[in-house]
């Protein structure tokens, strides 16, 4: 009795296989075929789950046969559970794969022909104009090819081929021969998309196991640069043509292609990060509709590096790129613009490698104050909050960005954080690193500084006196005891009344502390006598 419900189950089962293997090949009866279906998942002859995961490569019935028939045999046997190193842990029928502008590849590229097998293709000038279109469309199948180039003596031949190829199909766009057909356009693209979405070898500080990140070290240079210029070149000229259509071409440069555009600005080639500088400002200027993708694209790489990796070769060039963008921002400027200052660019002042994109950092916050000098409280609060503690470069450059930022500070948003920023400033004057105490007395140097100052000199002096007093009477550079005595003359002409005030409340607290220490010292000796 066992053994023939036993074999009913089994039967039951292969009826199961072969009901849903009929019902699957009937979705495509061609003579050849190559599919993959969704996950298959039911219950089998003692209730367990099965998955099935199915490639199918039908050439006529002899698949069906060799199918049935491992269906068959296989159906007297108890079905194992599968693993999950056998299946992976995939169960859904579609698979995201995120790719990573390091370690991935991020295009399709054809591989190098076999030596001697290029077509030699002729000149867009020696054939007819019916004709140009098409061999516009074969030239882009032949710059599809990729070659190795670090060997140089491999296949030099194919590489001039293609290289003559590409400057070809510049000369054709820049020349404005024709009108690109949509197909062709797509096509361009595609080909644009195989030559530069590539994997980016390792950064060599990681290669190295160095933490010196600061681009000191000789940068890696791609070696396929001849060939990946004039792809950059077709780009930028193909966004630049006047011929080029945005409600066409925005097709084809969407967003997948934008946001692989700015993966590649990790890239330690200077010489591409230029080039990708300028086509993503051309491609911000022409497609309007992308800009909003664009800037949110940016906060993310810029969040990324903030607060995950602070490992990034193109912050710099990107920010130049912002530069442009923010001067061109409408007035009264949308809240949005106010949050990506305070959430990724005043953050940028955290990281260690602050020093290789400080400067284009700077243009950016001051072309915010002059955009709404309301925000220079945020910006002011929001240096003081990242201040280097013992990295006296890094200071030294804050320094000089406080100078650009105040000079575009109005007197009502100065008095709102005057206190902390001159509370910062005296630690500043008092630093023993002279290049730190210098630059902060320079500040002084400036008319319009020197003017909010004077408006406010009753809360300022009074926070900075001391400190000032301190460099006069002991610090160790001569030039900073001289500097700082130009400061005090200063404060003096401003107002006489309140500078002896100061000083009379300063010598007032000196006494007092030497009061308190005497009286330290003597309990201390009776401590000890006692003892």
């Amino acid at each position: 009795m066992e053994s023939v419900l036993q074999e009913n189950e089994n039967v039951k089962t292969n009826l199961t296989y072969i009901c849903i293997l009929q019902s699957y090949l009937s979705l495509d009866r061609r003579e050849t075929c190559s599919v993959g279906p969704p996950s298959l998942a039911f219950s089998g002859a003692h209730g367990s789950p099965l998955q099935s995961t199915v490639i199918v490569s039908v050439q006529g019935g002899r698949f069906r046969v060799k199918m049935l028939n491992k269906i068959m045999k296989r159906g007297h046997k108890k079905v194992p559970k599968p693993d999950a190193e056998d299946f992976g842990s995939v169960s859904a029928s579609v698979v995201v794969v995120n790719h990573a502008s390091r370690g991935s590849s991020l295009g399709n590229s054809t591989p190098a022909p076999a030596p001697g097998t290029f077509e030699v293709l002729p000149l867009f000038r020696d054939v007819p104009v019916s004709q140009r279109q098409n061999l516009f469309s074969r030239k882009l199948q032949i710059c599809c090819f990729q070659f190795d180039f670090t060997d140089v003596v491999k296949m030099v031949r194919e590489k001039e081929m293609k290289r003559q190829c590409l400057l070809e199909l510049v000369d054709f766009i820049q020349s404005g021969s024709g009108k690109i057909t949509e197909s062709n356009q797509e096509e361009m693209v595609k080909m644009i998309s195989v030559n530069i979405f590539r994997c980016l070898p390792p950064a060599s500080h990681e290669n190295s196991g160095s933490e010196n990140v600061d681009g000191e070290d000789d940068p890696y240079l791609e070696p396929s640069w001849p060939h990946l210029q004039i792809v950059y070149e077709l780009l930028l000229r193909y966004v630049l043509s006047s011929d080029t259509d945005t409600k066409v071409a925005k097709q084809f440069i969407e967003h997948s292609f934008v946001l692989k555009l700015l993966d590649l600005f990790d890239s330690e080639d200077p010489r591409e990060r230029e080039y990708l500088k300028t086509i993503l400002h051309r491609i911000y200027g022409k497609f309007m509709v992308h800009r909003p993708f664009i800037r949110k694209a940016m906060s993310n790489i810029f969040y990324q590096f903030i607060y995950e990796t602070e490992k990034h070769s193109g912050i710099g060039e990107l920010l130049e790129v912002l530069g442009s963008i923010i001067n061109g921002f409408a007035l009264p400027m949308k809240e949005e613009h106010k949050l990506f200052l305070v959430r990724a660019l005043i953050p940028l002042h955290k990281p260690k490698t602050n020093a290789v994109y400080h400067q284009q950092l700077s243009y950016c916050i001051v072309q915010f104050m002059e955009k709404d000098y309301k925000l220079a409280d945020a910006v002011i609060r929001g240096l003081l909050k990242y201040w280097p503690v013992t990295n006296c470069r890094k200071e030294v450059l804050f320094l000089g960005e406080l100078e650009e930022v105040l000079e575009a500070t109005q007197v009502s948003e100065f008095q709102r954080c005057m206190v902390p920023l001159f509370r910062q400033i005296a630690r500043c004057l008092n630093s023993s690193h002279s290049q730190v105490a210098e630059r902060a007395l320079f500040l002084w140097n400036n008319d319009h500084i020197v003017s909010l100052i004077a408006q406010n000199r009753n809360v300022i002096l009074p926070i900075i006196f001391e400190a000032m007093e301190k460099n006069i009477q002991s610090h160790w550079n001569q030039a900073i005891q001289g500097l700082t005595g130009n400061v005090q003359k200063i404060f003096l002409e401003m107002d006489s009344d309140l500078f002896h005030e100061c000083q009379r409340q300063y010598a007032e607290s000196a006494a007092c502390a030497t009061e308190q220490e005497e009286q330290r010292e003597l309990r201390w000796q009776r401590l000890v006598a006692c003892s």
